[in-house]
């Protein structure tokens, strides 16, 4: 869960003789291991928190759990109370006192002035007073034996188990321990025990859920010996390709089989258009498929940021498709763009990673990657299933206008051959990770693409941003006379993703145009290529495939060349400073 946030962090235990327990540390977990010393927290009833700070500095005092004035009610909380100083005023005039920076005290307080005897009560009471985004989790001395949550726009997920049941904002903190697992919709509220859960509305409503198995192993949340999980997660690229497209290729008919679709099939053989959302690495899978759908598909796309697509009143209609992309399925500015399309009434999809997330739940239909989790913060498989996952989608609405057998063929049959290409890129890692050690003192980079390879111009930069904290731009390369050129000596380096594709001439060009600025020149390049050799100073090789699939293997050395770096530099790659794995606050 440190990779969810981690600035600070803390516990609280229901103890029988002492109340409750708490201890709390500005830092990561670590930080808070050593305050605890030898410390021996008895009790069968307790909450926990890494912190993501929003509200007030990361600190000891702004650290979860919160409490209120009677230190009987303890919360922790993700998300945003959007009229927390309007809550806060009314109280301090009541003669609350308060202690943190936090918004999310207001609720402790409000909730210590609703309770009588019934923690749940106060919870619903209080929470029908908030305005903002929500995962609580709560306990109360003087009804010791619940953990009473909610949720609204903030994940939260009750896992069930024998003798002992939990809750927590990602499954993959429950992996250890059970993988039946409930997941909560906005405006439900749970109570667990040891024993038993129950989960109701705001307004008193019982609602009946079914757990679902979750299908990831323990070890995927582990990082096996590797030194970060941003590497190991690197090196499971080509498992990651296989598990996307396993049992979803029909070579023979050129088709792709996506089961995930089938109950739309005759709607998406009807739109028009269609739209896609995404944040940060998602948004760059999606300006692939773009490329990717327009191309082979005929069909119009856009791809918007989700953060800005419901504030920009986006013109919709019956025959536009919205498709959201994100790994976590969570993604606060993907779901409300998701929730804006449904207010239009149009048809939405999904591809996710986290089964039975609220993306998932929310949307018409969808595809899941099926790689098991993603833990490093900077996403790195995850891009790559997405645009694996594209090309198939390409496919799939291909066939169903004029694409040819052929045509679907031959994606299909790349497809299925990126896996063992993706091996022989990581087999020459040591190659790239030379590279990097020769650029990591440089303190800005441009990364130039054109075509499908321009979006991975803009993940090399992104990544390398993420980890190394080194400024970095992707532009497209013909962008580059307009203005970035200007940047350009030998103290900025440039990288060229510059396969031999449809543009290869042009990116050529844009090579000549920053070695006569004297900018250090660096390429991605089809194995092979002798002539770019002679021109950079230095190439990284990709194995030769299909132009709309190239994207896939570029991704591998940018995303490593970032990494090493990052390591070169000696910063903390899985859990970058200020960034968080699963954004869930707008």
């Amino acid at each position: 869960m440190e990779y969810r946030g981690y600035d600070s962090s803390g516990i609280a235990i229901i103890n029988q003789e002492k109340g409750i327990v708490c201890t709390k540390s500005k830092g990561r977990i670590d930080a808070l291991e050593k305050k605890l010393g030898n410390k021996t927290f008895s009790g069968t009833i307790g909450i926990a928190h890494t912190r993501w700070a929003t509200h007030g500095v990361p600190s000891d005092k702004n650290a979860h759990p919160i409490w209120g004035c009677k230190k009987n009610v303890f919360l922790v909380h993700n998300g945003i109370i959007e009229n927390s100083k309007k809550i806060k005023k009314r109280l301090v005039e009541k003669g609350h006192k308060f202690i943190t920076e936090t918004d999310t005290e207001v609720l402790s307080h409000l909730i210590e002035e609703n309770f009588s005897s019934d923690l749940e009560l106060a919870v619903k009471k209080s929470l029908r007073q908030l305005v903002g985004a929500y995962a609580i989790a709560v306990i109360a001395k003087d009804d010791p034996d619940k953990i009473v949550f909610a949720r609204n726009s903030s994940p939260l997920i009750v896992g069930l188990g024998k003798n002992e049941n939990f809750v927590a904002s990602d499954a993959s903190a429950m992996l250890a321990y059970t993988k039946n697992v409930i997941y909560l919709n906005d405006g439900e509220v749970g109570v667990i025990t040891k024993d038993d859960f129950k989960i109701s509305t705001l307004d008193n409503e019982v609602v009946s859920k079914k757990a679902q198995k979750l299908d990831w192993d323990i070890s995927k949340a582990s990082k096996e010996g590797y030194p970060h999980f941003m590497l190991k997660e690197i090196l499971e690229i080509p498992q990651s390709i296989e598990n996307s497209i396993r049992g979803r290729t029909l070579l023979e008919d050129g088709l792709a089989k996506l089961g995930g679709l089938e109950l739309v099939v005759d709607k998406l053989r009807k739109i028009d258009r269609l739209v896609i959302v995404g944040m940060g690495t998602a948004l760059i899978a999606g300006k692939v498929g773009e490329y990717m759908i327009e191309e082979h598909v005929g069909l119009p796309v856009e791809v918007e940021d989700a953060s800005e697509f419901r504030y920009k009143k986006p013109v919709l209609n019956k025959k536009t498709a919205v498709l959201a992309l994100s790994q976590s399925g969570e993604t606060i500015d993907t779901l409300l763009a998701l929730r804006e399309a449904k207010r239009h009434g149009v048809l939405t999809l999904g591809i996710v990673n986290v089964v039975g997330s609220t993306i998932a739940r929310e949307t018409d239909a969808g595809i899941y990657n099926h790689i098991g989790p993603e833990i490093g913060v900077a996403s790195t498989k995850v891009l790559v299933s997405q645009i694996v996952i594209l090309a198939l989608l390409t496919v799939f609405l291909g066939r169903q206008r004029n694409m040819s057998l052929v045509t679907g063929q031959k994606i299909i049959r790349e497809t299925l051959k990126l896996s063992e290409l993706s091996k022989g890129i990581l087999k020459k890692k040591s190659e790239i990770k030379k590279v990097a050690k020769k650029y990591a003192s440089y303190k800005n980079f441009l990364f130039l693409g054109r075509k499908y390879n321009y979006p991975l111009a803009e993940e090399g930069a992104l990544k390398l941003k993420e980890v190394s904290y080194i400024h970095a731009e992707g532009y497209p390369a013909g962008a580059m006379k307009h203005g970035p050129i200007a940047l350009v000596d030998k103290n900025f380096p440039v990288m060229f993703l510059a396969p031999k594709d449809s543009v290869y001439e042009k990116m050529i060009s844009a090579i000549e145009e920053v070695r006569a600025r004297n900018g250090k020149t660096i390429a991605i390049a089809t194995k092979g290529d002798v002539k770019i050799k002679k021109l950079v100073d230095d190439v990284i090789y990709i194995p030769k495939t299909i132009e709309m699939l190239t994207p896939a293997l570029a991704a591998i050395p940018v995303q490593l060349f970032a990494y090493y770096i990052a390591t070169f530099l000696g910063r903390d790659v899985d859990k970058p400073r200020n960034l968080a794995k699963s954004v869930t606050v707008e």
